[in-house]
């Protein structure tokens, strides 16, 4: 069983999605909104909750005995989506990556996985890929490899697009050789990923074409929206689930609150999905270790 450490939580759908797969534990959180910690404590009782990334230390962690081997957090965008105000990386909200690299450096985990909006990969707008390539230079300096993509989450049958990139970051001692392979030097020996739990390229191009929208969790996911190409083909339909927010009859205050709190949140098909694809290449290297 993975260990995860979920920073910048929100309402955890890195941890709902991870656990999915029944090979992830979430051994504690951290998050500064009050709403999304109640959510936290209510579905996850017993987990530690820190308050502020940036008092998180591998010290602390250590002294609560917590030992993460997964790093996961969806840093603050706001500095950086199009709909922000694009200060960049080095601002205050979106500047906090940097706590996130420091304690990935510190906890040393087995994978990191990080997630932020589409526009990471391109701005900023006077220097292309700027800010992505601080990315990955932070990421190397650690000495860790980063792979990446651009999910929607259209890509798992959501009826919206929410493009966002996934980056899984792992210890430069694995090293990606070519396509659908890695090199674990500790070894020396070649580990093909599985095609079932590839989730980059061809595999998401089938997912947005909507040929694959009910592999994860073994559920028909937002299948209400099928072939829904426009507000007037759902009318009559007497299959549309009830609002998640309007529908709310415990106040304004609360529906706000919900409301900013999934539209904070991971969609958590996503990280279940990558997950999968972990497991799979971890017992790929065990397997062939033991050979």
């Amino acid at each position: 069983m993975l260990k995860v450490l979920d920073l910048f939580s929100g309402i955890g759908g890195f941890s709902l999605g991870l656990e999915r797969t029944g090979g992830f534990e979430t051994v504690a959180f951290c998050e500064i909104e009050p709403f999304p910690r109640k959510v936290l404590a209510k579905h996850w009782p017993g987990v530690p909750i820190y308050e502020d990334v940036r008092n998180v230390t591998a010290k602390q962690l250590v002294a609560d005995g917590i030992t993460p081997n997964v790093v996961t957090g969806g840093f603050p965008c706001q500095d950086l989506s199009i709909a922000g105000n694009q200060k960049g990386i080095g601002a205050e909200r979106s500047g906090l990556w940097s706590e996130l690299c420091r304690i990935i450096d510190e906890v040393g985990p087995e994978h990191a996985i990080v997630e932020n909006v589409a526009n990471l990969l391109s701005g900023p707008s006077e220097q292309r890929g700027g800010w992505f390539g601080r990315i990955l230079r932070d990421l190397a300096s650690i000495g860790y490899n980063a792979e990446w993509h651009c999910i929607p989450a259209s890509a798992v049958g959501a009826p919206h697009r929410r493009d966002r990139v996934w980056i899984i970051s792992y210890p430069s001692s694995e090293r990606r050789t070519k396509k659908g392979e890695l090199r674990h030097f500790k070894h020396e020996k070649r580990i093909s990923r599985s095609s079932e739990t590839h989730f980059f390229a061809d595999d998401i191009k089938e997912r947005i074409q909507g040929s694959k929208p009910r592999s994860v969790s073994g559920v028909n996911a937002f299948s209400w929206c099928e072939d829904v190409r426009r507000a007037e083909d759902l009318q009559g339909r007497p299959d549309i689930p009830e609002p998640l927010f309007c529908g709310s009859r415990d106040g304004v205050p609360y529906w706000v609150d919900r409301l900013e709190g999934c539209g904070n949140a991971v969609v958590p098909n996503i990280p279940e999905l990558i997950g999968y694809a972990i497991l799979e290449d971890k017992a790929s290297r065990y397997a062939e270790a033991a050979e």
